[in-house]
């Protein structure tokens, strides 16, 4: 993040969201009487697949209404090759397999792209969570009929995410990172568990 903020390298967040229309965005309405909420018919899904510029908060995608695979990952490493050539370029992002395997990361050492895999389940470290959290909290405003309009909603937030929406954003990425010094193992026994520090189980 440091070297990001003195311009030295280029620092991008990764990882995919994936949009179900007519399940997850219905909208809310709070009342002591039970009420009926319209919804779409079916669950067609909208995929995104982003890397956030941590420093302009700039989202650079690719999309579809099928899958996320290694070929849309490397669609994408591609894309950013291009558009931040010459610059020294890290991609964080977690471990899925699509992710991590061999097609992907060897194409990243072509276009000499550095891949830092997070910790496994450790999404507070992809920063770019954080995105699609706000990303869908826009979404639970209104009633959706077409797939089409919910498509261009989602893409509209992500295409003004550096653009009029960049102060909100910027509150919600910066450098504060939730990390746990002293990590706590759970040890069973039975049906007995009980906590232990590292230094303990060193011990």
């Amino acid at each position: 993040m440091d070297k990001a903020k003195k311009e030295t390298i280029t620092l991008l967040f990764m990882d995919a969201s994936h949009f179900v229309m007519g399940c997850d965005f219905l909208g809310y309405i709070y009342s002591m009487a039970r009420r009926f909420i319209k919804t779409y018919s079916g669950r067609k899904r909208y995929n995104v697949l982003g890397a956030l510029n941590f420093i302009s908060k700039k989202v650079t995608t690719v999309t579809n209404d099928t899958y996320i695979t290694a070929v849309e990952i490397c669609e994408l490493l591609k894309k950013v090759a291009v558009e931040y050539s010459g610059e020294p370029i890290f991609i964080v992002l977690d471990n899925a397999r699509y992710q991590k395997c061999g097609i992907v990361q060897e194409l990243a050492n072509q276009l000499g792209i550095h891949l830092i895999y997070i910790p496994p389940y450790s999404p507070n470290l992809n920063l770019i969570e954080r995105f699609w959290k706000y990303v869908k909290s826009g979404l639970r405003t209104k009633y959706y009929d077409k797939f089409d309009a919910f498509q261009e909603k989602i893409d509209s937030i992500v295409n003004d995410a550096d653009k009029k929406d960049k102060a909100n954003i910027d509150r919600l990425i910066g450098e504060k990172v939730q990390l746990f010094d002293e990590p706590l193992v759970v040890v069973g026994n039975g049906s007995v568990y009980s906590f232990i520090n590292s230094a303990e189980q060193a011990a």
